[in-house]
């Protein structure tokens, strides 16, 4: 996305169990540090996290990625080369990201653009529904089932 006539990414790491974004980060570099970044934001410990599913792009197959997995015993998932369906909800989260956030917005700074991915992350999480999750957001259903088990 563009800030002021320069490029940005945001990274959104998604929890597959209930599409939950779990972490997020925005930066000027689509790389190791914007990956990282989004970790730092995931509430909870980080040891809990079983498996990191991406796709082959170097800012998550690099050392520094393999470090922070290997520091906190997670796993490692990579989509087949040329399959996209690999990363199917990942792909779907960040068409939702596209047309009803960026797309929608004006960025004027950094700053800006981190503030709203954090409130468009709260959105998603609690207030959008999802056809998948039975029509209920993410944490709705996150709830729901903790509700069964216990």
């Amino acid at each position: 996305m563009k800030v002021k006539n320069r490029w940005y990414y945001i990274c959104v790491l998604v929890d597959l169990f209930n599409r939950e974004i779990i972490g997020h980060s925005a930066g000027p570099n689509k790389d190791a540090a914007l990956i990282s970044r989004a970790f730092a934001t995931v509430q909870g410990d980080l040891c809990q996290l079983q498996w990191f599913h991406t796709d082959r792009g170097s800012e998550f197959k690099n050392q520094k990625m393999d470090e922070l997995l290997k520091t906190f015993e997670i796993g490692r998932s990579l989509s087949m080369k040329g399959c996209p369906y690999d990363n199917a909800v990942a792909e779907a989260t960040y068409k939702i990201m596209k047309t009803e956030f960026v797309n929608q917005m004006n960025f004027q700074s950094l700053r800006h653009l981190e503030l709203e991915l954090y409130d468009c992350v709260n959105w998603f999480n609690k207030y959008r529904i999802h056809g998948t999750l039975g029509y209920m957001t993410p944490v709705q259903y996150r709830q729901e089932v903790l509700k069964k088990i216990v």
